[in-house]
């Protein structure tokens, strides 16, 4: 089971994301984004899962994988 921080472009779009990840039965909080990485609206979801969720939300900026405070970048649509 691993934990990942999806970072999004705008509040919106973590908020949709946050949707589909409670439609998925995924437990998520939506919370400020880690200083250790950086956003364009502030807003991320934080995430526990087996495996990755569908990832088709187009305001979706960044993924990443966090293992303690160390945050590695496994997806980017920058």
């Amino acid at each position: 089971m691993g934990t990942y921080i999806a970072t999004f472009f705008s509040h919106i779009g973590a908020v949709r994301f946050g949707r589909t990840l409670r439609a998925l039965g995924v437990e998520h909080v939506l919370m400020p984004v880690p200083r250790r990485v950086s956003s364009s609206c502030g807003t991320c979801v934080r995430f526990t899962a087996d495996a990755l969720p569908p990832l088709e939300e187009p305001e979706l900026e960044a993924l990443y994988r966090q293992q303690d405070e160390i945050y590695q970048q496994i997806l980017s649509n920058l």
